[in-house]
């Protein structure tokens, strides 16, 4: 099990949050207890300052990018390439940060800072990545945190055409595999390529009664150790 660090010493709540104002709040630290106070509350950290930097923001994006139950969608075309990947859990989880983290990538926000806070959240059990391999070789993947039957996405990266499509195909199986359909993915922001995948927006006061139902779920198994996709994942009723 995941090992619960100690309490943040920070007011995370969303009572004064604005409808319609994504950025909620300024400041605190990234202290394990502090970013899992604020997962549990419906907010992320991140920076405001250039790439990223200080000072730090925390945001409850209003609307919410969600994946849920019975949305994923799985083109023709992905469900070519995606045979040609495995995917992998908690294999390189420094290397997907990593991935992420490239500095040659467009809007980089991943400062040391933040990497450096969600290798300590792995480090308790709580930040986990799903990765796809090709030939031995890492070429994409995503990182978040897991907390009963939430995942909160943080960020993806591919190497290889569609394999971070491929990696959040495999995040959804490992969930239906264990929850069935009481999971929640938390993507933050809708975008088209998330869109094509079947993430929608749905208003804060929504996403935090989804949220509340998430976290009173069992924590997969699937995060408790090193593992790959099963290959006969239980579907939820209408999944595509």
């Amino acid at each position: 099990m995941p090992l619960e660090p100690l309490p943040t010493a920070w007011d995370l709540s969303l009572e004064r949050a604005v409808p319609g104002e994504d950025l909620v709040g300024v400041g605190a630290d990234l202290e394990p207890g502090t970013l899992l106070a604020a997962y549990r509350a419906g907010l992320f950290p991140m920076g405001v300052g250039r790439h990223g930097g200080p000072p730090m923001g925390w945001w409850s994006p209003d609307p919410r990018g969600v994946l849920l139950p019975g949305d994923l969608h799985v083109s023709r075309s992905l469900r070519r390439t995606r045979s040609r990947f495995e995917t992998r859990v908690d294999t390189a989880f420094g290397q997907v940060v990593a991935g992420c983290a490239d500095p040659s990538r467009p809007g980089r926000w991943i400062t040391p800072a933040v990497g450096g806070a969600y290798a300590r959240l792995h480090e308790l059990g709580w930040a986990h990545s799903v990765e796809s391999w090709q030939d031995g070789r890492l070429v994409g993947g995503l990182y978040g945190i897991a907390i009963g039957g939430l995942f909160a996405g943080e960020s993806m990266f591919h190497h290889a055409t569609d394999a971070s499509k491929a990696a959040l195909v495999g995040l959804v199986r490992l969930l239906e595999a264990e929850l069935g359909d009481r999971w929640l993915v938390d993507v933050q922001w809708h975008t088209r390529h998330l869109g094509s995948l079947g993430v929608r927006e749905v208003p804060r006061s929504r996403y935090l009664q989804l949220l509340g139902a998430a976290l009173q779920q069992p924590l997969p198994q699937v995060w408790s150790g090193a593992t790959q996709e099963p290959p006969t994942p239980r579907m939820p009723r209408g999944a595509r």
